[in-house]
């Protein structure tokens, strides 16, 4: 491959990952053009794109950026796996198709999140955190939690105090009454 078509791909990685904060290197292993087209299908479903690079020129487009430490270590054909609602819903999303039957050999290997390199059982980890999605549920639920808790609190301290005003407004009527038929 000459220089210039070399460059013009290591500028085309790097456009295509200027705004990509993490990604997820994996091992196609020995998955035909079929299957491999059925793998990117699935995945563009999720929002998530799969591009087989070179290591060295991945390596090269990638030097000096968050994502560089993906490639520190990266040996045999490879693909960058990027996108999906955050890297918590990539991460499960590969982690889930390493375990279907027709994408036999397909692994993550490793990655990068937030600049510093994941290896594979750390891919498999991040597959456990809660999405964005469901760590907002959470946050919500724990707010509304809050909100409803110092609502009965308050409600609870002024049922009693408006109960005992209305007792002791029905006495002094009582009093009031007793009073007037005693005169």
């Amino acid at each position: 491959m000459s220089k210039a078509i070399k460059d013009m791909l290591v500028d085309d990685l790097k456009s295509r990952l200027r705004d990509v904060g993490d990604v997820i290197v994996v091992s196609l292993g020995k998955l035909d053009a079929q299957k491999t087209t059925q793998l990117r299908q699935t995945l563009r479903k999720k929002r998530i794109s799969l591009q087989l690079v070179k290591n060295s020129l991945a390596r090269r487009a990638m030097s000096d950026t968050p994502l560089a430490p993906a490639f520190e270590q990266a040996e045999g054909m490879l693909a960058i796996a990027w996108g999906g609602e955050d890297v918590v819903d990539l991460a499960k999303e590969l982690d889930r198709l390493q375990g279907v039957k027709d994408f036999e050999g397909f692994e993550c290997r490793c990655g990068a999140l937030d600049g510093s390199r994941l290896e594979a059982a750390d891919v498999k980890r991040v597959a456990k955190w809660p999405t964005r999605s469901e760590q907002l549920s959470i946050l919500s639920g724990q707010i509304s939690s809050l909100g409803s808790t110092i609502s009965g609190q308050i409600l609870s301290a002024g049922g009693s105090l408006a109960g005992q005003l209305k007792s002791r407004v029905e006495d002094l009527e009582k009093a009031g009454e007793g009073a007037a038929a005693a005169s």
